[in-house]
């Protein structure tokens, strides 16, 4: 994996070093109310990290780590496609941050890996994201019924959206 820079922020490859900050920004109440993890956050960060299936890029902005954006391949040439995933630090929702490191990723995907399709799969009532992610221009492919199970032990929906590449925005 090579560092790849969008206009405003750099991803580069997760490692180690970024377990602490990553553990940290997870934690925060509305990053953990979307992506949860075991209750040591730290060793679910770590288990991301170790995940051969996942490509973890931490997203830098400010010279500091602000949040990660990571991908995963369906390889079978009949359904190939990416699936993105991605979680920012609260202190920096709202500046566009999350839309440039999915630019950034998606472009790096088709150029790289040839990607002409990628998914995304946010909680239904996630609207932040939700609203982030159509920027770039992906579009709602329907609803996940009782998709995640909740902190609450209830079921939730998520939402399924989906992006080619020729309709990537900006």
């Amino acid at each position: 994996m090579s560092v790849l820079h969008g206009r405003v922020v750099t991803l580069r490859p997760a490692g180690p070093q970024d377990v602490p900050a990553l553990a940290a920004i997870r934690a925060t109440p509305e990053v953990r109310r979307w992506w949860r993890g075991d209750d040591d956050l730290t060793a679910t960060v770590r288990a991301d990290l170790d995940d051969e299936a996942l490509s973890v890029y931490a997203i830098g902005y400010d010279d500091r780590v602000v949040g990660a954006i990571q991908w995963s391949a369906e390889d079978d040439p009949d359904y190939r496609h990416a699936s993105l995933d991605v979680f920012l630090d609260p202190s920096v929702h709202g500046r566009g941050l999350g839309p440039d490191a999915i630019r950034t990723l998606v472009r790096h995907l088709v150029d790289a890996y040839g990607h002409h399709r990628f998914t995304i799969d946010p909680a239904a009532a996630n609207t932040q994201a939700i609203r982030s992610y159509a920027k770039v221009g992906f579009r709602p492919v329907g609803v996940l019924r009782r998709y995640e199970r909740g902190a609450d032990g209830r079921w939730h929906d998520g939402l399924l959206m989906d992006l080619l590449a020729d309709e990537l925005v900006g």
